[in-house]
């Protein structure tokens, strides 16, 4: 029996395979994102810590490393997500994801424009309103994630949003296999998204010595859930940094977030103005403190430090629990290659069972 991996996923984004590669700051870069398409998956660009003309540059890179279709992730609070837009309708970039959705105008014009648009969500309401709004497509993350997660465990999340809304659901939060793909499509998923197993492989830019510390993890308990950070639950390793905030008080938390705050405007190229306009408005959504709104809107600074600078104690390492079971660092094109087999092998076994 001929086993098809071809669902609506691959359909609506024209790749090979429904493999998806989320957009980790300061990770997903054009040469992680080229290696993706070209192995027959689809990689989304991180634009949430990167300035417009930059923006375009990994646009037009990425352009060169595959003719394979790619996309662009962004958030609403972001001071230039609407430059961040204007990028991908002139470059006519296939696809964008985003975990806050942007107003039913600028989604119109994406879709408009035939852009391919799949927020992340982390609830059954959310999904439900990102469809509402226009989604082409929900990518939906349980607490198993790295980075900015919920409560709800990823597979009780999928059977919710699957059984509720009728555009594809991609499935996120514990996956790193075929038998991870096998079993989200068995719930009735189009597709998988893969941070933390994409952000551990030859193609990712993490430096050496942060990638040793993502490896030498065994114990998923390691990978906590705080709100240390931005007040958010966030699901990292813990490391020195996670324990000195987790340890401190609100004095701290402020000085750290000021810090940050100064050095992300450096990097983007920011007014104050415009950064104190970010953090207010996601104070006003989440209800956050001072420190964690400012924070908040420049939590990438804190972020680089591991996966840019390689100083792993120093900043935070956003990882899903799954990198407790992960001890390989494999290309793009080798771990595609390999969950692609094991999943027809599986699918495969499955009908034989019941034939």
């Amino acid at each position: 029996m001929a086993i098809s991996l071809n669902t609506r996923l691959t359909e609506l984004l024209g790749c090979r395979y429904p493999i998806i590669q989320t957009a980790m700051g300061w990770v997903a870069d054009p040469k992680l994102v080229a290696a993706t398409g070209n192995a027959g998956g689809f990689g989304f660009l991180a634009g949430a810590t990167i300035e417009p003309q930059q923006m375009e540059a990994a646009i037009l890179e990425t352009r060169r490393l595959t003719d394979q279709p790619f996309g662009v992730n962004f958030h609403m609070y972001q001071a230039n997500a609407g430059e961040i837009v204007e990028l991908v309708l002139r470059h006519k970039v296939r696809a964008v994801s985003y975990s806050r959705s942007p107003g039913k105008q600028m989604i119109s014009r994406l879709k408009d424009a035939g852009v391919v648009c799949i927020p992340t969500v982390g609830a059954l309401k959310h999904a439900q309103k990102a469809v509402e709004m226009g989604a082409d497509a929900v990518t939906v993350q349980g607490g198993e994630g790295g980075g900015h997660t919920g409560s709800v465990p990823t597979l009780m999340l999928l059977d919710q949003v699957v059984n509720a809304v009728s555009v594809p659901v991609v499935a996120a939060g514990g996956f790193k296999d075929g038998k991870g793909l096998v079993s989200a499509l068995a719930y009735g998923a189009e597709g998988i998204a893969m941070g933390t197993r994409f952000l551990m492989c030859a193609d990712s830019p993490v430096p050496q010595a942060t990638l040793a510390r993502y490896l030498a993890v065994k114990d998923p308990a390691a990978i906590i859930i705080s709100r240390a950070i931005d007040g958010m639950p966030q699901r990292m390793i813990r490391n020195e940094l996670l324990n000195q905030l987790e340890n401190s008080g609100g004095l701290k938390r402020l000085l750290l977030a000021l810090q940050s705050g100064l050095a992300y405007r450096r990097h983007t190229g920011m007014s104050l103005t415009q950064l104190l306009t970010s953090a207010l408005k996601m104070r006003g959504a989440g209800e956050l403190t001072a420190a964690q709104s400012i924070m908040a809107a420049n939590a990438p600074m804190v972020i680089q430090k591991a996966m840019v600078d390689g100083q792993p104690a120093a900043g935070v390492l956003p990882a899903g629990q799954i990198a407790a079971s992960i001890d390989s660092l494999p290309s793009c094109a080798q771990l595609i290659e390999q969950i692609v087999r094991d999943a027809e092998a599986r699918l495969g076994e499955l009908c034989r069972r019941v034939s």
